[in-house]
């Protein structure tokens, strides 16, 4: 299927532009993957469908055989030591649960396994080796025991997120240190404490920044130059614009990746996920109560560069969807597509455009439209959809609520302790999550009832 032609949306020009790859029979494709100190929630899940069908894509035009997808797993960073630190578990304990738990969901979600899922514990080496080849360059410098790499060194710094340093310092969330030349210099390696995890180096022991492992591993399975790097939007700075820093300068060259995809952010009925607002909804937590299929065709409802805001008409209008869809569901291995059902998947990924031709074919297909339903199901295959069959569907079909009482007696002990302190914005997104779990409240004067949906 070479003559399908894929555009994509380059975050790095600003365009959307005609892939083209460096070598048609080696495509390399990098995506950032979780860093493993707490369970993913629905917005880590958005780049894993998103990148997943971007490699079902190529796969199709290309042939899988000739992609190369990288997916790496953090599992040494600042915020997995504090987590271990808080729950009181060795480091090593916590990454192997939430490692655990993330492949759990990446099933759950039907995405593919990666060609390759490198830890950044496993490339410590070559991290070292590209430190010293920095300092060596006069790319970084090292100051009581933490290295750094110098930003007016590299003359493109901002090239990425389009912006001047003097503009990102003003909006930025950077570490502050003393020990920095410029406020938007970035540490390739600090000092370890004793209790901490640690490795020997020629500046004592320690540990390597976050943006060194990305620059590390993606040369290590896809070269210096490689096609296509992906993320969530808050990757863009400082992430991917230190790893194209670090990347350009260690490996002396202009190009790192030639093509960079970003997805949007995920809003919680329209209000931005955190921990302070209690929305954060953990992939975990839908597991016990909502099919995959239903998260992964909700994930896919938008433009993967729109915002995508998660709330409970968006579960029911998808789990409506996959209802009426498996009346047609047939168990195929036919694999019948055709350019115009495609093409909205060629122009930059556009999966709403995508879904709207499924719509139609099932129309076709329910009025006994033979050729219209192989096109469907085909259709829905290459989105990792309808890959249940109909009893393992319908056992799943109406998810009903396995929050015990008393996680849900508790949770309504928080919503009324939010209400006292006039915190009625986490009230509200406590009853939303205990809704979107399929349980109902009600306020009665003084007392709250509940009851399962």
């Amino acid at each position: 299927m070479k003559n399908n032609q894929l555009n994509v949306s380059n975050t790095l020009t600003g365009n959307k532009e005609t892939f083209i790859p460096i070598n048609e029979k080696k495509i390399g494709m990098y995506v950032c993957g979780p860093t493993v100190y707490d369970f993913p929630h629905i917005g880590n899940a958005r780049p894993l469908v998103v990148f997943d069908v971007l490699y079902r894509v190529l796969s199709k035009i290309f042939g899988k055989n000739n992609i190369t997808y990288v997916r790496n797993i953090t599992d040494i960073d600042d915020k997995i030591i504090e987590s271990s630190k808080n729950k009181k578990i060795s480091t090593d304990d916590l990454t192997s649960k939430i490692t655990k738990n993330f492949h759990d969901d990446c099933k759950y979600l039907n995405c593919l396994k990666p060609s390759f899922e490198p830890k950044a514990t496993e490339h410590i080496e070559g991290m070292i080796s590209m430190t010293k080849n920095l300092l060596k360059n006069n790319y970084a410098y090292e100051k009581d025991k933490h290295v750094y790499f110098s930003i007016n060194s590299f003359k493109n710094y901002g090239k990425l997120s389009r912006k001047n340093p003097e503009e990102l310092v003003a909006g930025a969330r950077v570490e502050v240190s003393k020990l920095k030349k410029h406020p938007l210099d970035f540490v390739l390696w600090k000092p370890s404490s004793a209790e901490d995890p640690g490795w020997d180096s020629p500046w004592g022991r320690g540990r390597p920044g976050w943006h060194l492992e990305c620059s590390v591993m993606s040369e290590k399975f896809l070269g210096k130059n490689f096609d296509i790097h992906g993320g969530g939007l808050d990757l863009v700075f400082p992430h991917h614009e230190n790893e194209i820093a670090q990347s350009c300068c260690a490996n002396n060259s202009t190009k790192f990746a030639n093509y960079w995809l970003h997805n949007g952010y995920v809003t919680f009925n329209k209000e931005k996920m955190s921990k302070s607002l209690g929305n954060i909804v953990t992939i975990e937590k839908m597991r016990k109560t909502i099919n995959g299929q239903v998260i992964r065709l909700a994930l896919l409802s938008s433009h993967y560069k729109q915002p995508l805001d998660w709330n409970e008409n968006l579960i029911s209008e998808s789990q409506s969807t996959l209802d009426k869809w498996y009346t047609q569901y047939e168990n195929t291995k036919e694999d019948v597509l055709n350019e115009d059902l495609l093409k909205p998947l060629l122009e930059d990924i556009n999966t709403p455009g995508f879904i709207a031709k499924l719509h139609l074919l099932f129309d076709k297909a329910s009025k006994g439209d033979g050729s219209s339903k192989k096109l469907f199901l085909a259709g829905c295959k290459l989105i990792g959809l309808l890959e249940e069959n109909v009893d393992t569907w319908n056992k799943f079909k109406k998810a009903k609520s396995k929050i015990d009482e008393k996680t849900i007696v508790n949770k309504i002990k928080d919503r009324d302790n939010a209400r006292k302190k006039g915190d009625y914005k986490l009230a509200d997104n406590i009853r939303k999550e205990l809704e979107s779990s399929g349980v109902s409240i009600e306020d009665k004067g003084n007392q709250t009832i509940w009851k399962y949906k």
